[in-house]
């Protein structure tokens, strides 16, 4: 027998950079980026802009196009704009994607030009995929526009569309180049949007860092009233921890089954495939975390009060809690439709189920089987919680 043993490292580095008005003729931030990562040559780029982003900001296509005609010796635009319709409809279908492709295409984009994407996640998801399978990896640069994918999706280095039903079937690991988070595309979001984005802090909050979830407890009615300074200050911490795990946990592309920061994100996933997508991302996280933080108080990890205290935090934000997608029932059986989410959850995971629930407000731990009776409680104890809630505001 002869083996050949094959072994090398390959090192990803990429910033996350907050600004105001990126393209703002006095700021020089992406021409700078470009100069750093290109040496000796204007960059060629290619802009993909998300419709609702482009409808909010009428004038960002007219910018972009002055930007780089001023900083023509930092970036050469290889292409016309390509504008994408936004929302999680970007990731349900195949046609979208070949869009993307087509016009890395036509426009002979290359392996050294950059696909630039602005958009909310969803968007940064498809256009980071194309950019990915294009030549085996055209560089790609994200420019969240939503506080969800500022401080969370947009950070990392997934990029994937949905399929067969399932949540980020098809996709691929491809860290950007770099991420810029503009606050000025967070003035101009729909409160929906605002709110939901919070509640991958209080995730993040939750199983890493007790302090943040005080920071955020403390700034929810500054957060309610569109402070856009709390937002900023929830949006970095939110993205510092997100990078720390991604970067400092050994698994960055999650070859193993451990997933921490995906806390909520089992009943999440499957609740926004019941709902057709009505409920977005950040209300289906909010919802998922409702639902493993109640569990967690069940099987006694987690105390009355904090419970009732990281419940309290959820209201004060606006976020949901409870949806009747819930309680649906599989026609066979008296077996909740979204209990089906752990089984897809492991798959997409693979190897054994590993699920994060609570100990306390800021510690994690890790699980490997859910009781179903136990969930069931949970669904009906949350039912209760918001139908009280409700009864006392009205």
């Amino acid at each position: 027998m002869m083996i050949i043993q094959q072994q090398f490292d390959v090192r990803f580095d990429y910033p996350v950079i907050f600004t105001n008005d990126l393209f703002s003729i006095s700021n020089k931030l992406l021409c700078q980026l470009f100069e750093s990562l290109q040496k000796d040559q204007p960059a060629k780029v290619f802009f993909v802009v998300d419709t609702g982003v482009a409808e909010a900001h009428p004038q960002l296509e007219q910018r972009i196009m002055d930007y780089c005609d001023q900083y023509d010796d930092h970036m050469e635009l290889l292409a016309p704009i390509l504008l994408l319709e936004g929302g999680e409809g970007v990731k349900n279908s195949l046609s979208p994607l070949k869009t993307v492709l087509s016009a890395i295409n036509d426009y002979a984009i290359d392996k050294h030009a950059y696909v630039i994407a602005i958009g909310g996640g969803a968007v940064l998801d498809a256009v980071g995929f194309a950019a990915a399978v294009a030549h085996r990896g055209v560089r790609h640069i994200r420019i969240p526009t939503t506080v969800l994918s500022q401080d969370d999706s947009g950070v990392g280095v997934k990029n994937g569309i949905n399929a067969f039903g399932k949540k980020n079937f098809l996709g691929a690991f491809a860290p950007p180049q770099a991420v810029i988070n503009d606050t000025l595309f967070l003035k101009t979001l729909c409160d929906r949007d605002w709110f939901g984005g919070v509640s991958e802090a209080v995730k993040v909050a939750l199983i890493k860092d007790r302090e943040f979830f005080e920071q955020i407890e403390k700034e929810a009615p500054a957060l309610v009233n569109r402070d856009l300074g709390a937002m900023g200050r929830v949006v970095y911490r939110c993205a510092e921890l997100h990078s720390e795990h991604i970067g400092g946990s050994g698994d960055p592309f999650e070859k193993g089954t451990s997933r921490p920061l995906d806390f909520g994100h089992w009943a999440a996933h499957k609740l926004e495939q019941m709902t057709n997508y009505q409920l977005r991302h950040g209300e289906a996280v909010a919802i998922g975390i409702a639902l493993d933080v109640t569990y967690s108080y069940l099987t006694e990890r987690l105390s009355e009060q904090e419970w009732e205290r990281i419940m309290g935090v959820l209201q004060v934000l606006q976020l949901p809690i409870y949806h009747k997608a819930l309680e649906e029932k599989l026609v066979e059986d008296d077996f909740p439709l979204v209990l089906e989410g752990l089984q897809e959850f492991q798959e997409h995971l693979g190897g054994e189920l590993t699920i994060m629930l609570l100990e306390q407000i800021g510690r994690g731990v890790e699980v490997h089987c859910m009781d179903t009776p136990l969930l069931i409680k949970a669904i009906n104890r949350l039912r209760e919680y918001a139908e009280k809630e409700l009864a006392e505001k009205y």
